[in-house]
């Protein structure tokens, strides 16, 4: 599940508890992304107000495409499993299964460019141009809408990194998906082989990844 110690469910009080019944309560079962942050609940706290103030520039098909890309790109499987499974809720399977896998005509040339130029700032924000901008306002996206993306992405990173640094696997629910996704998706550490015990009562819902 994890290289560190995470405080257990059935042990978790205050502000973890809470954390962890709104993970629960969301998702039907507790992440194992939530346990990574069992000891620094106010840090996932903070990444969800941030993530919640990015999301709200961008259009949701828009941030699932170019966060599956981010993910892609920094190697990290939970957040691409993740990510490929909400965009599947904003297309009718056949274009998912082309978005996700990079065949056919799904998506416009601007998706396939944002995507690039998102897989691109996840691992050589260092090498942007002047010219992968203009690509992209060459697409009709605005300066300010570029600069979403690449919050997008830096946001992505920092929660990639941390679940990847402590060595936390994707949820063994993921292998519900399409097998064909799900091996184009693990692109980093294993799924998870078997799901953890979660909370025996969950609260509200609330999603933070």
């Amino acid at each position: 599940m994890s290289y560190i110690a995470t405080i257990d469910p059935e042990r978790a009080d205050g502000e973890v508890l809470a954390m962890y019944r709104r993970q629960q309560a969301h998702f039907g079962y507790l992440p194992n992304y939530a346990r990574a942050f069992s000891h620094r609940p106010d840090v996932m706290a903070a990444w969800a107000s941030l993530q919640a103030t990015i999301r709200r520039h961008v259009a949701p098909r828009r941030f699932e495409l170019v966060t599956l890309a981010a993910a892609r790109a920094l190697g990290n499987t939970y957040c691409a499993l993740a990510h490929a499974r909400a965009l599947g809720e904003l297309m009718d399977p056949d274009a998912w299964r082309e978005a996700v896998t990079g065949e056919g005509e799904a998506l416009g040339e601007a998706e396939r460019a944002m995507m690039a130029f998102a897989g691109k700032v996840a691992c050589r924000a260092q090498a942007v141009t002047a010219e992968d901008i203009d690509e992209l306002r060459g697409h009709g996206l605005a300066d300010d809408e570029i600069f979403d993306l690449v919050a997008v992405v830096a946001a992505r990173a920092f929660f990639t990194r941390i679940l990847d640094g402590v060595g936390a696997e994707a949820d063994a629910a993921y292998r519900e998906l399409p097998a064909e996704l799900v091996e184009a998706l693990t692109v980093g550490r294993p799924i998870a082989p078997t799901a953890a015990t979660g909370l025996s009562a969950a609260g509200p819902a609330a999603s933070e990844g």
